[in-house]
């Protein structure tokens, strides 16, 4: 156990009624990811001996991460010499004293502390971060949207990002929005049929070419291209009137054939300089990244399976493959290039509509342990090990979502660059960034391979550096910050959050007064600091809770806990819980069910800085996007934006229905009264 500790490793978690001891095997697979050899009690009490003997050997720690604004004391010898080399250049000698402390006035940035002792030195990174990030000017309201269903008449059968950049224009310009929160646009993984979850992406660094919006490319003018349109319709024509179901895999093949043929075309002076800009400008990260595509055009997408010499990016055989495959690499850059370029134009978009945040880009909690990421970091990612989450009251079978997790040794050694870069990357055309499952900064469930997910541990991480580095990034990108805090939180998770000025994450259905029966939480109690909402892509929409289409789904499917009739009893009498708790408040009429308007009134009484409204609200589809517990057996993310009857509406067709207007016409109006006074919804009393 103290082996265990040593190395952050909890070795019990609780499930929600008591402590549960991880099981010994577990926490020796656990150790051998951290590269700690706990297979006998022997080896175990050599490695427990070793790392007390490294960690009173050393002179500072791997990395030391700072608040600015703060002392900070460092545990080093009286008679140590400090010194900080800042990142612009510059050099701050620290005084000899009895005890040391960095300064409270260190310009924030990545800079790096050496101590020198005696005949020993040591040299670490030095991260200073901002003490707390500012929340967004005001409250505003938002479309939380998957990009993929919002077609428009000119989408190739998938929604991309010229849709986003007009999605934020009408939601900016006519209904006076404050942001756009869209899934992960990360790569995903190549071959057919592909993995559809944004979820679960070969790359969290870049995005995925299938978004471009293929006409808006300069060099598309000048290709000469034929019958593209043509098969174009057929693709949108498959989604908006025949099955509704969008196929990932045939747009990018229609896509990527009219990208290779884009890319031969000569590109002017100035178009040639601004990729080399950005080539220059990512460096080592675009590098590796046109490398792995190019690899798994010529071996396969499973790195696992590629020739020896292949399975790592710094080996020499793949600096010769790179000069073999010299024109694929310089393809997938290329792409590269020009998904930045559009996400960039999607956001100008989003703040000339008027939006004080723009758009919400999420950020993925893992990636592929087969993809360019995987590949590229395997040295600062966990072997052997999935990222799950531990059973609970809510799935006792616990759950593995088949990401490999940050090494938390291996990152501080890296001076958390891996991570912050990471975080550059998802802000720069972002105006805040959605941290999925932010509770993983803190601690993350590790399961071995082969376990069931039952069958893991809580491996910690340091907070403190984490959140320093995500600070620090954001701020630098101008960007606000909400965390996805929803499900088993540790106790103080959320209030380290907020006091880093981190928005939560609160749906409406969870929030209940758990200390007092479980009553619906009177809107003056909600946090202020949270992003407010009905639903989310993981949750049923509004419309399906309203009809309890959602229970007879999960009915069908074998998802139900118990029977269908005790749930569908506990459905309605939600249901008329919450009606009675509207009416109360002025927002519905006496004996009138609930309605996504009255609903999203309540919302506007909360204190909420941010308040989502899920999409399909708008025209009242009732399919969820993605059906937890279901692989084939639910078409998840793959279901247009459709109608109340499952009939696909298009981004036009959307903006212009009643039911849009009804339904956020009044959220300004709602807004500007201020939390507590929210302007009923019409045909409300």
């Amino acid at each position: 156990m103290a082996l265990a500790h040593a190395y952050g490793v909890d070795s019990t978690y609780n499930p929600g009624g008591g402590s549960v001891p991880v099981g010994s095997d577990t926490l020796i697979a656990v150790l051998a990811a951290l590269g700690v050899d706990a297979s006998t009690p022997e080896a175990a009490r050599a490695e427990l001996h070793r790392h007390r003997v490294e960690t009173a050997a050393r002179l500072l720690p791997p990395t030391v991460v700072v608040r600015q604004g703060r002392r900070t004391a460092l545990d080093v010898p009286a008679e140590a010499e400090l010194a900080v080399e800042l990142e612009d250049g510059g050099r701050w000698d620290l005084p000899k004293g009895h005890s040391h402390w960095l300064p409270a006035d260190l310009p924030l940035g990545r800079h790096r502390l050496t101590a020198k002792a005696g005949p020993r030195e040591a040299s670490a990174a030095l991260i200073v971060a901002p003490e707390r990030l500012p929340e967004p000017p005001g409250r505003s309201w938002g479309f939380l949207a998957q990009l993929y269903s919002v077609l428009s008449d000119r989408s190739w059968g998938m929604g991309d990002l010229g849709d986003l950049a007009d999605l934020a224009r009408w939601a900016g310009h006519v209904h006076g929005a404050g942001f756009l929160q869209i899934n992960p646009l990360h790569a995903g993984m190549p071959g057919a049929p592909s993995d559809p979850s944004p979820y679960r992406p070969s790359s969290r660094r870049f995005a995925d070419p299938v978004h471009l919006r293929i006409e808006a490319v300069p060099e598309f003018a000048y290709a000469g291209l034929d019958g593209y349109a043509e098969r174009a319709a057929r693709l949108r024509a498959e989604v908006l009137d025949h099955d509704g179901l969008i196929d990932r895999d045939a747009v990018w093949a229609l896509k990527r054939e009219t990208l290779e043929a884009l890319y031969a075309v000569p590109r002017t002076a100035g178009r040639e300089a601004a990729l080399r800009a950005f080539t220059e400008r990512e460096g080592e990260w675009l590098e590796r990244y046109a490398t792995w595509c190019a690899l798994a055009e010529e071996h396969g997408p499973n790195r696992h399976t590629w020739p020896k010499g292949l399975r790592r990016p710094d080996s020499p055989h793949v600096t010769a493959a790179k000069a073999e495959l010299a024109d694929r690499i310089g393809f997938h850059r290329w792409l590269a290039w020009l998904v930045d370029e559009q996400l960039g134009q999607a956001q100008r978009a989003a703040e000339e509509a008027g939006m004080p945040v723009g758009l919400i880009h999420d950020l993925a909690v893992g990636v592929h342990p087969d993809g360019a990421d995987a590949w590229a970091l395997q040295d600062v990612l966990a072997d052997g090990i999935s990222v799950g989450a531990p059973p609970d009251a809510f799935n006792a079978h616990g759950q593995d979502w088949g990401l490999p997790p940050w090494r938390p040794d291996a990152l501080a050694a890296a001076g958390y660059e891996p991570f912050g870069e990471l975080l550059r990357a998802a802000a720069r055309h972002a105006g805040a960034l959605r941290i999925d499952h932010v509770m993983g900064l803190f601690r993350l469930w590790w399961v071995p391979a082969g376990h069931p997910p039952t069958r893991g541990a809580y491996i910690r991480y340091d907070a403190e550096a984490m959140l320093g580095v995500l600070a620090l990034e954001a701020h630098r990108a101008g960007a606000y910050v909400i965390g996805e805090d929803l499900g088993t939180v540790e106790p103080g998770v959320r209030e380290e959050l907020t006091a880093r000025g981190i928005l939560g994450t609160s749906v409406l259905w969870f929030e209940r007064d758990w200390q007092d029966k479980g009553e619906i939480l009177a809107p003056e109690r909600w946090r202020a600091g949270c992003l407010a909402t009905l639903t989310t892509h993981d949750l049923p929409p509004t419309a399906a809770r309203l009809s309890g289409e959602h229970v007879e789904l999960r009915h069908r499917l074998g998802l139900l806990a118990r029977p269908l009739g005790e749930e569908q009893d506990a459905a309605r009498a939600e249901l008329a819980e919450w009606a009675a708790d509207l009416a109360a408040r002025g927002l519905l009429p006496e004996d009138a069910g609930p309605t996504p308007e009255a609903l999203y009134a309540f919302l506007l009484a909360t204190p909420a800085a941010l308040v989502g409204v899920w999409l399909p609200d708008a025209v009242g589809d009732p399919r969820p996007q993605n059906l937890p517990g279901t692989w084939d057996q639910y078409p998840n993310w793959r279901l247009p934006v459709a109608d109340r009857d499952g009939h696909p509406v298009t981004l036009d067709a959307l903006a212009q229905a009643p039911s849009t207007t009804r339904l956020v016409g009044g959220l300004a109006a709602g807004l500007a009264a201020g939390p507590g006074r929210p302007t009923p919804p019409r045909g409300a009393v």
